[in-house]
């Protein structure tokens, strides 16, 4: 319908009044389209708020105002007024002319008209607010006639007065201070954590009644005291790391912030401190922490353990533990089998190559230790100056080269077996501190004041003669009896002949699988092994067996072994037993066949014919091995 012409005029001079009356708002307003993110008004006090003149908002977007970080927090807002027609926020903070974000508050109100939703949204300045009422505070203090210190008091009191619902209420403490460091008022929060109650605060220096001292007893003096420091620079200080000190005596691990207060003049009149007690998360920290260190160790020692068993397992030469059947290798089981459940030390004496180490594995697989790891030190391989680090280890710079802490063998050994191998190269000087360890169960690293427990099962080995050691002063005697708690002696293979057979067997077998090649012991193999008197012993015959492979040819080992005249004496020392005549009676050769015979059906359990067969490991036919059993009068069980 069309207006008549003086209802025209009445309406358009009731738009014009609305747009002056919209200008005249003491309060920055703006009319907005959110759907267009258009700004399609604005009154003279949003523009001198944003310091912007009008056409330039016109063309601005709404989102443009705001940091880009505060799209979502605007569209939550816009969304929230148009779904309850009014709403207000005091996150957003728009864009001043200069970049500076603007500390507002939006009160906005959703306006349908033409078929379409506007919003009315008006800005109120926070700073300029607050500023209102700390001038009309202050300029009470200045026109009623009292004195400073006065006038510092009553604005506190009216800080205290006017706040006490947030002060009762807040789960922080808080209090403020004036000028001089005294106490003015001590909320409830800070009265429970503290233990002090607000009459016995107030009117008293707070850094001297529970800020004086450090956590670790230095004192503090007031002069470096950051609360103090924000009314005397004006400047707001944080500290996190501090205490403050109960009535009782007892610590409060506190994070605070000192604020300073001037008055109307500029001057700082005191702090309003705001602290809350961090003691549990401290606390929390310190453990965390703890774990993340005993995790970062167990890694390390798991790392180690990890590199020293991959060592192991490639210098590991017999995988397969003690190989025998005679009476001494029968004698050494048991005396295995009775000490490894004990906790007792085993000092492990024979010739060099005899198996002294498969004797100590042995020990360690059959004791409750066998879940944890048995670590070997080889004393002959180590230099004389770096015994200690690598029993011990050492702390990061305890000398050059010590770029970082290192885990000792001891400790790397805690809860298993440690076998000391050719125990007789220990320098004299480090057999005390060894025998500390033994005693007491602690030592210290190389670099290190931290006194360190473990709990070790040691095995010693050796091929000297440690009383004679002892005798000529060159080991420590008491070193020695800690040590030799259960002896055990590894026979020397020319004392135990009878093994050769299953022992050299053994290592053909483990040559055959690695060359993939039919090779057999034959007869007269077998009888040049046994003739022979081995003075590297076990070690030496698996190198015989390994060099034979090596030689052989169209299927037949080619045993490379000296004469037994021409043969090495004893490793210990001692006259060397003398070896068997070149030339043999008939009995002797017969017993010969016999012992040979005997090794081979155990070597293959009782078994004569086929590939894995005593016949076929004696390279004979099974029929002459069969007569000879018989002649010899030879069990075909599995002998024992």
């Amino acid at each position: 319908m069309e207006l008549a012409p003086l209802d025209k005029d009445v309406h358009d001079t009731s738009v014009l009044l609305r747009a002056e009356a919209f200008d005249a708002l003491p309060e920055a307003a703006l009319l907005l389209d959110p759907g267009a993110d258009a700004i399609l008004d604005i009154n003279a006090a949003a523009c001198a708020l944003l310091g912007r003149d009008r056409e330039a908002l016109l063309a601005t977007r709404i989102s443009t105002l705001h940091d880009a970080q505060q799209f979502p927090a605007l569209i939550v807002f816009t969304q929230a007024v148009l779904d309850r027609g009014a709403y207000w926020s005091h996150s957003l903070a728009p864009l001043h002319a200069s970049g500076t974000p603007l500390r507002v508050e939006y009160a906005a109100r959703a306006l349908a008209t033409g078929g379409r939703t506007l919003v009315l949204l008006t800005m109120h300045d926070l700073d300029q607010r607050h500023r209102r009422h700390v001038d009309a505070a202050a300029d009470d203090y200045i026109h009623d006639g009292l004195p400073a210190w006065q006038r510092v008091e009553r604005m506190f009191q009216d800080i205290e007065r006017e706040n006490q619902l947030i002060l009762t209420a807040a789960g922080e403490g808080i209090y403020g201070v004036n000028a001089e460091g005294k106490a003015t008022f001590v909320n409830p929060a800070a009265e429970r954590m503290l233990g002090w109650s607000a009459e016995e605060l107030v009117g008293r220096s707070i850094h001297a009644v529970m800020h004086h001292t450090h956590h670790d007893g230095r004192p503090y003096p007031d002069h470096d005291c950051p609360i103090y420091a924000a009314f005397r620079d004006g400047a707001v200080h944080t500290v996190d790391g501090e205490v403050f000190w109960r009535k009782d005596g007892k610590p409060v691990w506190v994070e605070y912030t000192s604020t300073p207060i001037r008055d109307r003049a500029g001057d700082v009149a005191g702090a309003v401190v705001v602290f809350r007690d961090v003691s549990q998360r401290r606390e929390a920290d310190e453990k965390l922490h703890a774990a993340l260190a005993e995790v970062d160790r167990l890694r390390e020692r798991l790392q180690l353990e990890n590199d020293y068993l991959q060592e192991e397992i490639r210098i590991e030469t017999n995988p397969r533990g003690i190989i025998g059947q005679s009476e001494a290798i029968q004698t050494t089981l048991r005396q295995v089998k009775l000490v490894a459940p004990t906790a007792a030390a085993v000092l492990i004496t024979g010739e060099s190559g005899t198996g002294k180490e498969l004797i100590a594995r042995a020990i360690h697989e059959a004791s409750t230790r066998s879940g944890r790891p048995l670590i070997r030190v080889n004393c002959a391989a180590i230099p004389r100056e770096l015994f200690e680090s690598e029993f011990f280890g050492h702390a990061r710079g305890a000398f050059t080269g010590a770029l970082r802490d290192r885990i000792g063998r001891f400790e790397l050994a805690d809860g298993g077996t440690l076998f000391l191998d050719e125990v007789g190269e220990i320098p004299l000087e480090l057999q005390g501190k060894l025998l500390r360890v033994l005693q007491e169960g602690h030592f210290e690293r190389v670099g290190d004041e931290r006194t360190r427990n473990v709990d070790v099962r040691l095995i010693a080995a050796t091929n000297r003669d440690l009383k004679q050691e002892v005798q000529h002063g060159r080991f420590r005697e008491d070193l020695y009896f800690r040590l030799n708690v259960f002896p055990i002696h590894s026979v020397p293979l020319r004392e135990r002949r009878e093994d050769i057979p299953l022992l050299a067997q053994h290592f053909l077998a483990s040559e055959r699988r690695e060359l993939g090649a039919a090779l057999r012991l034959s007869e007269g193999d077998v009888r040049k092994l046994m003739r022979y008197d081995w003075p590297g012993n076990v070690r030496e015959l698996q190198n015989v067996i390994e060099r034979a492979t090596i030689l052989a040819h169209n299927g037949r080992l080619r045993i490379d072994l000296p004469e037994p005249s021409d043969a090495y004496p004893p490793s210990n020392g001692k006259q060397k037993v003398e070896p068997r005549p070149a030339v043999m009676t008939a009995a002797e050769l017969r017993d010969l066949e016999r012992a040979n015979i005997v090794a081979a059906l155990r070597a293959c359990s009782g078994k004569v014919f086929g590939p894995d067969g005593a016949a076929a490991m004696l390279d004979v036919k099974p029929t002459t091995l069969s007569s000879r059993i018989k002649a010899l009068d030879i069990s075909t069980r599995a002998p024992n």
